[in-house]
């Protein structure tokens, strides 16, 4: 194994830097020379690809983004900018190749290994934490306590307004982000994909909650199947003629910022472990974090499975409801 090269592709998240500057550093331990690409697979594809040295990761780990960048490529997904990419990655002799991002960058990611052979580990990184076979996703600590400083502050706002708010955060598959941060934040209900809502049983909830209180938190994901927060303010409304509703959609702020302590540590374990399975002969496999464990599993099975969410934690939210 003489050159590894990393990428990262799909959305930002915080912490694929520190988990960049993991691979680059471990690969110059055992003196293996480190590419980056930028731009993910459309770079593969045009030959963005950068020798990496100390130099180019230093003071990265703090930092929000990608150094490396990233875009989609629709070029990538056809067989001949596959073999545009294959091409790409024989004239700059890489050996192995790390790719960090979601599902749609695994998918990626196993067609061009199956295509041509070339040895690619997975690291999963998405703000949606909707990646299987791992308890957490690069980026999304950092994206739920961005959620909840949010709606902190909206909650202010909201009391001393007497308002209601739906605060609309992303998810469109998932609802991870929406129901970890209502309960870190105390909001009065999440609405997530992966319940239907109810859209009488949340008017009677939000009567029932704001007798005597100031105001409530309603924690909508984008995904919803009812709509995103403006949508389920506007279905609300003609029942709640004598209350003040209020939307916010939180957007890609929660993208955005300095990566927790948390995701900087996963990542760097990440990467480091990416370079050591290489090294080791191994291919076409995932790291995921099982507790404060790492753990490996096929890149497909992280992609084929679907994420399990802890539907505890939904009842417990209901539980703590206001009673009429």
């Amino acid at each position: 194994m003489k050159n590894i090269a990393v990428l990262t592709s799909g959305g930002d998240a915080p912490g694929m830097n520190a988990c960049i500057r993991a691979v680059v550093k471990m690969c110059l331990h055992y003196g293996i020379t480190p590419y980056g690409i930028t731009d993910g697979y459309q770079g593969m594809i045009t030959g963005m690809f950068h020798k990496m040295t100390y130099r180019s990761v230093d003071n990265i780990i703090y930092r929000g983004g990608t150094v490396l960048g990233t875009a989609r490529s629709e070029e990538f997904r056809t067989a001949e900018g596959r073999s545009k990419a294959a091409a790409q990655l024989e004239k700059h002799g890489i050996d192995g190749l790390v790719v960090i991002g979601g599902d749609g960058s695994f998918t990626g990611a196993t067609l061009l290994s199956k295509e041509t052979g070339i040895p690619v580990i997975g690291i999963p990184a998405t703000i949606d934490n909707d990646i299987a076979g791992t308890d957490h996703t690069i980026g999304y600590d950092t994206a739920l306590n961005t959620v909840v400083d949010a709606v902190d502050k909206i909650r202010d706002t909201a009391s001393s307004h007497h308002r209601i708010f739906f605060v609309e955060v992303m998810g469109r598959d998932a609802g991870f982000i929406a129901l970890n941060a209502a309960m870190a934040s105390g909001a009065e209900a999440a609405l997530i994909p992966e319940e239907v809502t109810d859209i009488p049983e949340l008017v009677q909830q939000i009567k029932d909650q704001n007798r005597g209180k100031r105001s409530s938190i309603i924690i909508v994901a984008e995904g919803d199947d009812g709509g995103g927060a403006l949508q389920i303010m506007e279905k609300v409304r003609p029942f709640l003629a004598t209350y003040e509703l209020r939307h916010s959609i939180l957007g890609h702020i929660q993208r955005g910022g300095v990566p927790s302590a948390f995701d900087r540590i996963l990542a760097t374990r990440m990467g480091a472990m990416a370079v050591e399975l290489l090294r080791e002969g191994e291919h076409d496999l995932m790291i995921g974090a099982n507790g404060d464990q790492l753990v490996t599993h096929s890149i497909r099975f992280g992609i084929q499975q679907t994420p399990v969410l802890d539907r505890s934690k939904l009842d417990l939210l209901k539980d703590l409801r206001t009673k009429a």
